[in-house]
């Protein structure tokens, strides 16, 4: 069976279909309150570096490079507890991967979903 990973954005409500919810973002989203985010785990360690964030400054055309300079950074082995957690959440049902930024596609949560999967 096939993991469900869904890839939403914090500022919508929680929904029950949603699983665990998962807030991958380095730093908290401005404007949520911790009670509204509903979430299971704030994951900031699977989040890409500072550094990488903003040199990607969420433009479109840098995704293909920002995909690449992430995907390497997951493999980092100080990173291997955090993304097991996630593997294990996956595994044991459906998981929603939370972030800020307004393009799903084009941001870390979508990579992050992709690897999970």
């Amino acid at each position: 069976m096939g993991r469900e990973v869904r890839v939403r954005r914090v500022y919508e409500p929680a929904a029950e279909e949603d699983g665990k919810r998962v807030l991958v973002d380095r730093v908290w989203p401005r404007g949520v309150s911790k009670d509204e985010a509903r979430l299971d785990l704030w994951a900031k360690d699977v989040a890409p570096s500072t550094e990488l964030r903003r040199w990607y400054g969420h433009d479109p055309d840098r995704f293909p490079e920002f995909e690449r300079r992430y995907r390497a950074e997951l493999d980092d082995p100080g990173r291997a507890d955090a993304l097991a957690e996630l593997r294990d959440l996956a595994a044991a049902g459906t998981v929603t991967l939370l972030t800020a930024t307004k393009d799903e596609e084009h941001s870390q949560a979508a990579v992050l979903a992709d690897r999970l999967r």
